[in-house]
Formats: structure tokens, sequence, C-alpha cells
């Protein structure tokens, strides 16, 4: 493997933090990650597998080495009457594996089209959008532990899936870097779902009674671009803030003060709309030199040119201090902070 010293990150993350690892290489098969782990530079420094750096924050360099997964490849594994069964390499760009899918008419990714970042994040952080999350479609995946070496197969109850969780950023975190992922889509009789944010509006203004998986990826990229910074044009990671998840009576008690409260039935309790509190407590649209907080979506934080990671983390701070003295809800970051 080519190691590379004092290595820039700032192509390497989307909020083009300029930070710098003090080794870097990048691996391009299960061969090369194999060796890597053989490899003493790997075991004795601290250590970080970057995707896509979608789904993170620098505030520092990474005094350590950072290993950049690189490996290709999307394959048809398995299929029945009703199902397929496909297997992405874990380097594989994420919304490429979404648009090849639909292309092919295997319907369930379809919801969580121009998510950023690569495949072998997604089970890590059980990405989701649009009321569907990875574990819906999740069959497996295939990981190497880096400290035995042995590969092993994880299904979803090895997962143990939560709100963007899983168990490799629990019991798990930093033992395993992930091959490949493979995913149970369906051929027909697609279950569509548009009851999520505003899709459903956006198939009345189209006069779309009976939406296909190619509708619902073409309205759902058209809602995210119309939202989102372009990634590569303005630093962010999407959404810096989970949705937080409170009880019935808590639910209760914050609709009697804000009867416009955006909120979703989460089971037995109620999942609120991050962007909501975060816009009602008066930050969407704040800017403060190059960093501060979209303007069309109040859970984006933004690097508009040179802000520095901790200028960023500051601000999502500030975020989470005026919405809990605001409404009593801990606003937690979805974004991994180093």
């Amino acid at each position: 493997m080519e190691k590379h010293y004092n290595y820039s990150l700032k192509k390497l993350n989307t909020f083009n933090i300029d930070v710098k690892a003090k080794i870097f290489t990048e691996v391009n098969s299960t061969e090369d990650i194999e060796a890597l782990i053989s490899d003493d530079t790997f075991l004795v420094n601290e250590r970080l597998v970057l995707g896509g750096g979608s789904n993170i924050l620098f505030t520092k360099d990474f005094d350590g080495i950072v290993v950049k997964i690189a490996n290709k490849g999307i394959t048809v594994v398995d299929e029945d009457q009703d199902f397929v069964y496909v297997k992405a390499e874990a380097g594989e760009v994420w919304d490429d594996l979404v648009d090849y899918c639909v292309m092919n008419n295997w319907g369930g990714l379809e919801n969580l089209s121009l998510i950023p970042g690569q495949v072998g994040a997604s089970p890590i952080q059980n990405i989701g959008a649009y009321g569907v999350e990875i574990k819906d479609v999740f069959h497996s995946l295939l990981a190497v532990n880096i400290f035995s070496g042995e590969k092993r197969e994880f299904f979803p109850d090895d997962c143990r899936f939560g709100y963007r969780d899983s168990v490799f950023k629990n019991s798990e975190k930093g033992n395993y870097i992930i091959f490949s992922v493979v995913f149970k889509l369906k051929k027909h009789k697609h279950n569509i779902n548009v009851d999520y944010g505003n899709i459903k509006d956006e198939c009345a203004k189209l006069n779309i009674t009976n939406p296909s998986i190619q509708d619902i990826r073409k309205i759902i990229c058209s809602i995210r671009n119309a939202k989102l910074p372009e990634v590569g044009e303005i630093g962010s990671a999407g959404s810096f803030f989970k949705n937080p998840v409170v009880d019935y009576d808590k639910f209760v008690e914050l609709k009697s003060k804000f009867p416009e409260l955006v909120s979703f039935p989460d089971n037995d309790k109620v999942k609120l709309a991050a962007g909501w509190l975060i816009d009602k407590a008066g930050w969407k649209g704040f800017r403060e030199g190059d960093y501060g907080v979209f303007p069309t979506q109040a859970l984006v934080l933004v690097n508009y040119g040179n802000a520095k990671g901790m200028d960023v983390f500051s601000l999502g701070m500030k975020i989470i201090e005026k919405v809990r003295d605001m409404f009593g809800i801990e606003l937690e970051t979805e974004v991994n902070v180093l």
C-alpha cells in the first residue's frame, strides 16, 4: 500500500474542512484491506476508516492513519420470484447504487435518493430519509475484524439497528472494516412510501396518482436539490442533528404551546422535526463569517468557504443550548465530530 504523510483531507470530507492526516492510504480491494490490517503502521496508530466523508466534522488534524475505502462493484448475488439480492462494495457511491437499482426497477432504496456518502457507511449509520431506513432493505454485510483478521457476515439482528444507530457505533465501534453490503429489494409490487415530508404534495402538483419508484426518486431528488446545498459547492454534511423522539406527554405539552409544531408518529412515541425547532429558535439562515445555518434547511450547518471545524461545532452547541432552553428538548448531533 502506498502511504502519504501530512496529507490534506479537505477534498475527502464534504464539510471541506482543511485538516491533515499524519498518515493516509487508500484501499481498493478486499486484498488491500486484508494487507492493511496486518501492517504495523495501521495497528500502532489511531485509526480512521473514511468513506465519502459526508458524516464527519473535523475540528483538528488527525494524528493517526486515515484509510480511504475505494473498492467498487455492484452485482446481483441471488433472486427469487419476488426479491433481488444486490451486493454493493463498500466504496461505491451511495446514490450511484440507488440510481442503478431504480433504473432496474428494484424497489426499496428510492426514498434514500441523493444521500451523500458511500455504501459501506450506510449500515453503520442506519441512514434514513422520507420514512425509510437501511434496516428496511438490509439483508447482510461482510466485514473483517481489524484485530483478529476474521471475516464475519452480519445479518439484521447482529447489527442492532436503531434510529441513526447500529452495533458499529456502540459495542463494535472501531472493530470492523466493512467489505460489502447486500440489500433485499422488491422486483415488483413495490411499497411506495409517500407519507413523509412533502412527497405526496409534489405528486399532486405533478398529477401523479399512482407513482412509480422512478417518480419517487425524481421527486425526492428535486426536493433535496431545492432545500440542500450542493455537495462540492458549499461545505456541509447534510443533517447535522437527529430528529428528537419524545414520549406522548411531552409532545402534548409542546403542541399546546406551539400548535404549528411539526411531528411524526414513531411507534408509541413522537418524532419531532429538529429543523422546525431550530427555525423556531431563530437560527435558520444565521451566518457569521464563513459558517452558518443554511437558509432553506435549518438542519444543515454549512462552511461557505474557509471555516474552521471548531467554528461549526461551536455553532452546533449554541443551537443545542437554545433549543434546550426554549423547548426542553436535547438535540443530538447526527454528524461524527473529531
